[in-house]
């Protein structure tokens, strides 16, 4: 079966780096999955999970928005922030995910204020959703 290089890199580090069979991310005109040969391409990524495929097995990895630059036999994720599964502290992400609720539901006057807190949010529910996710 065919396999393209994976790479996930953040300001900090390199977070994840193997061959795979395929990736599915959401980008912020929909979501694309993307296997070995696939035509270049760039696109901005949306706070979500992306789903790894290797073999008969799927992870996840919470990326946190950036940018996606498909090669023929490479993909890099150039993201603000991601994490694997197993670095992730859910109850501290379960407290981000209440301060800001808390955040945004007193941020409504303020649109920079509420932008933040919807992030914020977004962020959180990535890195739970990803944490539960096997």
């Amino acid at each position: 079966m065919s396999t393209f290089l994976l790479e996930v890199v953040t300001p900090e580090r390199k977070v994840y780096a193997q061959d795979v069979n395929m990736i599915v991310v959401k980008g912020v005109n929909g979501e694309l999955g993307i296997l070995p040969n696939h035509i270049p391409l760039v696109s901005p990524l949306k706070i979500a999970p992306v789903a790894v495929k290797i073999g008969n097995k799927t992870e996840y990895i919470a990326v946190n928005g950036g940018f996606m630059e498909v090669r023929k036999d490479k993909v890099v994720i150039l993201a603000e922030s991601a994490e694997m599964p197993a670095s992730i502290d859910v109850d501290r992400a379960r407290a981000a995910k209440e301060r800001a609720e808390k955040r945004l539901a007193e941020a409504r006057k303020d649109e920079i204020d509420f932008r933040r807190a919807e992030l914020a949010l977004q962020r959180a529910m990535n890195r739970i959703d990803t944490s539960t996710r096997k």
